[in-house]
């Protein structure tokens, strides 16, 4: 059997390069090399799968801190809107949480999986089990692929392998070494959006102490502030994590990184510094490791008052002003001291890929290898969390997608 294209990797790009270049009147083969598709996509939002971001493209470029410029054609073509209207159109109803996320009605990642599934089948897109080892190319075009057992050729080829990040779902990155053999410069990877490991034992101290509504910015070894956010975060026994960490790591630069949390972000110096005076009065014949229970959660207050060098035994009403002020800024600007980031396995999305200069952002067409298009997490752009990373995906997909199926009418 001939087909018009291929397709190599089973994500969510992949998926969706298939569906559009079907949809196009294409012939298209998809190949996965895991025993099943979408295995990466079923672990994405905790397993809900945040489809994608409810708001403007121009959104969707600002919360891509990596190469987002690049994608400007790509998401005008195919925004938000038109990703929701996708997946509500064929069964998969959406809704939209804190922070303009759009996930499945279901809370279930399969009911996103399910709905591209049905749509592939129905486009009568052909899907096979294959590791492919190589593109295929002819006086300098793509126009097939060697897999483990055979060479199959096609007018088109689509590389939507992912990045390196959960190798154990088959983003192991294959598609580097096939993309450099062809003369790409692969921009080296390195975890986004990954947990951060900490000096010291703090953190570990507080394993599992999930904080809400707090502030947090990123500074370098000289102070500045490389960003900053509101939300939530995790402590672990590595150090730190949580929505705000991961997006936070995708600017960590150099050594001598801090990240600063203010607890009480609410709450102003002076307002919180009378807060801790009637907790001060109202406990003031505790000591001070149960004086602080309203103020702090149970497992950070020996962390807290080891810091500031107080006896946990301590009389509440002994508790100097020096000391208050400690505190005060202490809650206000609890700083953590980070080491590195976590291995590149272990992040939810990879920065590093393609080289974006050698790629046309209107087609995702290789500029050095006609007839190879990327799509996906390949390509090196990454964002924050909420959604954005997918959406990149179905814009970068659906643009091959067409394309390839465009060039080959």
């Amino acid at each position: 059997m001939t087909y018009d294209g291929i397709i190599i990797g089973g994500g969510p790009a992949g998926m969706f390069a298939a569906i559009t270049a079907a949809q196009r009147g294409q012939k298209v083969l998809l190949l996965e090399r895991n025993d099943r598709l979408g295995k990466k996509l079923l672990i994405t939002g905790k397993g809900r799968c945040n489809v994608t971001n409810d708001c403007s493209e121009q959104e969707v470029l600002q919360n891509t801190p990596r190469n987002g410029r690049f994608l400007y054609s790509a998401m005008a073509a195919f925004p938000p809107e038109k990703a929701k209207a996708f997946f509500e159109s064929h069964g998969c109803a959406l809704k939209t949480e804190r922070g303009n996320r759009v996930f499945p009605v279901t809370d279930k990642a399969q009911s996103v999986l399910d709905c591209l599934q049905n749509e592939l089948r129905r486009q009568n897109v052909t899907v096979k089990t294959a590791r492919v080892r190589e593109i295929v190319t002819v006086e300098g075009r793509a126009v097939g692929v060697k897999t483990q057992n055979d060479v199959i050729l096609a007018s088109w080829v689509i590389l939507a392998t992912g990045g390196a990040s959960y190798p154990t779902t088959g983003s192991t990155g294959d598609g580097y070494d096939m993309t450099e053999k062809l003369g790409h410069t692969i921009v080296p990877a390195v975890g986004s959006l990954v947990p951060l490991e900490t000096a010291g034992s703090d953190c570990q101290d507080m394993q599992g102490l999930a904080l809400r509504n707090v502030g947090v910015k990123l500074l370098n070894a000289k102070g500045k502030v490389l960003y900053k956010d509101f939300g939530e975060l995790l402590f672990t026994h590595f150090g730190i994590s949580g929505p705000t960490v991961l997006s936070a790591s995708c600017h960590l630069k150099g050594e001598g990184c801090k990240l600063v949390i203010d607890l009480k972000p609410a709450l102003e110096d002076s307002k919180l510094d009378d807060r801790i005076l009637r907790d001060m009065e109202m406990y003031k014949n505790r000591a001070m490791e149960n004086a602080l229970i309203d103020l702090l959660p149970k497992s950070m207050i020996p962390v807290v008052l080891r810091r500031l060098e107080i006896d946990p035994a301590m009389q509440a009403n002994s508790l100097t002003k020096q000391k208050r002020r400690a505190l005060v800024e202490l809650l206000k600007g609890f700083t953590v001291e980070i080491v590195g980031k976590r291995p590149v396995a272990e992040a939810i999305i990879t920065s590093g890929g393609v080289k974006v200069s050698e790629i046309d952002p209107k087609t995702m067409e290789s500029k050095k290898v006609p007839g190879l298009y990327f799509a996906g997490e390949i390509i090196d752009c990454d964002a924050y969390t909420g959604g954005f990373n997918l959406q990149i995906a179905w814009a970068t997909a659906y643009a091959a997608g067409c394309a390839a199926s465009d060039a080959n009418k």
